[in-house]
């Protein structure tokens, strides 16, 4: 708008133009205090993350290390705590905090003006992470029956989802029940206290059982899917590990060994089995007639007998056994060049981004070629001769990893997707029946594969047990 266009308006058109800009210019200048505030606040968050440097005022180092007024900074001493160039770790501030506590003085105490119109400056900021209190809130329902004037007809209204009628426990209550006991590996009697004391809620064991139920036959169900991706998978990663029930190795047919918890895993799923079986009946039962590609396992015999076109056999069980030679043998020249010999491989497995094809493929070559001169080599020592057997017989399982980029040389995924049932077995003892051994295998599958995705292990549980009741919507 110009002058021109100024002059064609009438007195009140002007006034009203005039309230409206000088509207616009207060709304403006609130937002720009706002922002300057919210600026003040992240240049304090900035200048407290760039500390200075440490001394006894600062933190708990003692005043004998601080630098001396009568001394020179750069003193030629030996250099104490992290190397050089070591980011020290503390905790960040987060851009937007849920709550801001605003600490403004009222009034002066000096002279008792009143201070509360005054702008101020901000001079700290500080920020605390805190946890609502965990208590349980008890939710009832009442339904109405209603009859239609018009027609005369009753009407009832549904509950919503997380309210149904067969419901006594809400789904966010039970994921914590089984996250305690899946995940914690807490016992009956410790899972029963940890709600008293945390959620204030009264369950009695028979109550735990009961969830625990209900979340393993909703997980079981899901279990095929799982098994289809294994079957799918190119590469396939399996271990095993022994497991109790019932205070025994299972009750098991005569003849047949101690029972057993299974995993298999790859780049889309993992599934954990158990089942009182070590042979290759289990590998049968889970890929049901397909074949992968590669199967990285240890070197028992039945993980060997695999249906895969190839067998990668994991290089840090070798590496363990060739280290007890040397611990044995310490002089002997064979073991630790072996050990040289694996870890090269690994090595370059780990530089593959960074050569060229060319590169790689003649570094492959010479470890090939060096390989086959030491399994030629002639040995003395038994437990030598022994793994130089191995070797010869899985020659072919040996290097996998540095002819497919998507093999792993170690078999430590599954050693890791096992660790947690180890920890559950070492602290819970067994599990009291076949169907908690068949229910905390399907969960640990379905928690372990939706970590793959990026999701922990109490989302997994929930979005298996249904929407929380909390919080309710259209409630006063």
């Amino acid at each position: 708008m110009n002058e021109s266009d100024l002059n064609q308006l009438s007195h009140a058109e002007l006034v009203q133009l005039v309230l409206k800009q000088s509207e616009q210019l207060t709304a403006l200048a609130a937002g720009m205090a706002a922002l300057k505030v919210e600026v003040d606040a992240l240049r304090l968050k900035l200048e407290k993350g760039q500390k200075p440097p440490t001394n006894s005022s600062n933190s708990s180092q003692p005043p004998s290390r601080d630098q001396k007024s009568n001394r020179a900074a750069e003193r030629g001493q030996p250099r104490q705590g992290p190397p050089a160039g070591h980011e020290k770790s503390e905790r960040k501030f987060v851009a937007q905090a849920d709550r801001v506590v605003i600490l403004k003085p009222e009034r002066c105490p000096k002279c008792q003006t009143d201070l509360q119109t005054e702008a101020g400056r901000l001079v700290q900021v500080n920020q605390i992470t805190e946890l609502p209190a965990p208590r349980a809130e008890v939710i009832e329902v009442r339904q109405y029956a209603v009859v239609c004037p018009g027609c005369g007809q009753e009407h009832r209204a549904e509950p919503p989802v997380g309210l149904e009628w067969q419901r006594r426990f809400g789904a966010r209550l039970e994921t914590t029940v089984v996250y305690y006991r899946q995940t914690q590996h807490l016992s009956y009697v410790r899972t029963v206290q940890a709600l008293h004391d945390l959620h204030q809620v009264e369950l009695s064991q028979g109550g735990i059982d009961q969830i625990m139920q209900r979340a393993g036959q909703r997980a079981l169900p899901q279990i095929a899917a799982l098994q289809a991706a294994i079957q799918q998978s190119e590469v396939v990663y399996s271990d095993e590990t022994a497991c109790r029930v019932d205070c025994n190795n299972w009750p098991a047919p005569v003849g047949v060994g101690r029972c057993e918890q299974w995993v298999f895993s790859s780049a889309q799923a993992v599934l954990h089995v158990i089942r009182f079986d070590r042979s290759i009946d289990v590998i049968k039962e889970v890929l049901a007639k397909h074949s992968v590609r590669v199967w990285v396992s240890d070197c028992y015999l039945p993980q060997m007998q695999a249906p895969a076109q190839l067998h990668q056999i994991c290089m840090a069980h070798q590496l363990r056994n060739l280290q007890a030679v040397v611990d044995r043998v310490p002089a002997m020249f064979w073991p630790r060049a072996m050990q040289a010999l694996f870890r090269a491989g690994i090595h370059l497995h780990h530089r593959r981004t960074e050569l060229s094809g060319p590169t790689f493929e003649r570094e492959r070559q010479r470890l090939e070629r060096l390989c086959t001169w030491l399994l030629a080599r002639g040995l003395l020592d038994r437990d030598a001769q022994r793994l130089q057997r191995r070797y010869r017989k899985y020659r072919q399982s040996l290097f996998v990893f540095l002819h497919y980029s998507a093999v792993s040389p170690t078999n430590n995924v599954s050693e890791r997707y096992l660790r947690p049932s180890v920890i559950h077995r070492k602290v819970m003892g067994s599990f009291r029946s076949e169907w908690g051994a068949h229910a905390y295998a399907a969960l640990a599958s379905l928690i372990a594969t939706a970590a793959l995705t990026g999701s922990n292990s109490f989302d997994a549980i929930q979005n298996l047990l249904g929407a929380p009741a909390l919080p309710l919507a259209g409630t006063r």
